[in-house]
């Protein structure tokens, strides 16, 4: 059992008897493990030079003692955890090697095709609860695969520290309960945007794997979806997402600011959450819904906005909310 630190099966039968004695002579050793008293003096002397047996004394009749194995043998195996993770990052790089130079000469190894929305789901869920840095999502209109209230997976990412970018298609906000569901991820830890249009459903996990559908939506039947390695078009698709991270309009937690502006106002959580809302581009029928409150009430409220922020115009109260650091 320790022959992987360093001691050969015949060392080993001989401290473990010589622990059970306590004390003992080469002689008793010898009768003990039938084996010749030259053979039990030369493991002796391995063991010695080993830490395990103490150095001969004057008398080479007395007894011998053992010595304690945790300080020697605890030793050699750290030095053999340092050896077998230095191994595991060699095999780890070569395998990036291996894995990139067979996709230079094999699309196979690059793309893997999954198909169906239940394997689809089941990925997405792997990936998520193997995401150790970051994952970046593009969620458009009507989810293939996974709503947002199903994704339970971010939730426990997010609590292990895991980074979290999304950015939602206005037409997603739109949807029963989605407002609610991005706020709940925003709370979490979620970094949300929202965008008018996004060119494809996306998700990216560590800037390693990337999963994107392969066909049209409008087709119908079961979707289809590429699992991509890293390559150049990985590469590609993380610049695509960061492209729209650019331009998107930030969504707020319903949080007021810390401070108050030149003019000593400071907006309520209430109104930063409506004016998060507002700068998104959602509609005010969809604001109301969110906010349990009546449109009339919406728009008199950003009406009041406006007159705070010295404007005549929603382009303006837009403008006018960021400058003033009120979201």
């Amino acid at each position: 059992m320790l022959d992987v630190i360093g001691l050969t099966p015949g060392e080993e039968e001989l401290y473990r008897c010589l622990v059970q004695l306590t004390t003992a002579r080469v002689d008793e050793l010898a009768e003990r493990l039938g084996r010749p008293p030259v053979e039990i003096l030369a493991q002796l002397d391995a063991l010695r030079a080993k830490g395990l047996v103490p150095p001969p004394g004057p008398d080479p009749e007395a007894p011998l003692r053992p010595l304690a194995p945790d300080g020697p043998l605890g030793e050699a195996l750290l030095r053999r955890q340092a050896a077998l993770e230095a191994a595991r990052a060699a095999v780890t790089q070569l395998t990036e090697e291996y894995r990139a130079g067979a996709r230079r000469h094999d699309a196979g190894h690059l793309v893997e095709v999954v198909t169906g929305a239940r394997a689809l789901r089941d990925r997405l869920r792997d990936l998520q609860n193997g995401a150790r840095h970051e994952v970046l999502w593009f969620c458009r209109a009507n989810p293939l695969a996974m709503p947002g209230q199903d994704n339970l997976e971010e939730f426990d990412a997010l609590a292990r520290g895991v980074r979290y970018r999304a950015i939602y298609e206005r037409e997603m906000l739109l949807e029963p309960d989605a407002l609610e569901d991005v706020e709940r991820g925003v709370r979490a830890g979620e970094q949300a945007r929202v965008h008018d249009r996004l060119p494809v459903r996306l998700a990216v996990v560590d800037g390693r794997t990337a999963i994107c559908p392969l066909v049209p939506e409008r087709g119908g039947g079961e979707p289809t979806a590429a699992v991509i390695g890293r390559s150049q078009l990985l590469d590609a698709l993380v610049a695509l997402f960061e492209s729209y991270w650019r331009i998107a309009t930030p969504l707020s937690p319903a949080a007021p600011p810390a401070g108050r502006d030149a003019d000593g106002y400071r907006p309520d959580a209430e109104e930063v959450r409506l004016l998060s809302l507002f700068v998104a581009g959602v509609p005010d029928k969809s604001i109301a819904s969110q906010l349990g409150v009546s449109r009339r009430t919406v728009q008199r409220r950003l009406a009041e906005l406006m007159a705070v922020a010295g404007v005549d115009t929603r382009p303006g109260l837009a403008f006018q909310a960021a400058r003033r650091g009120w979201l």
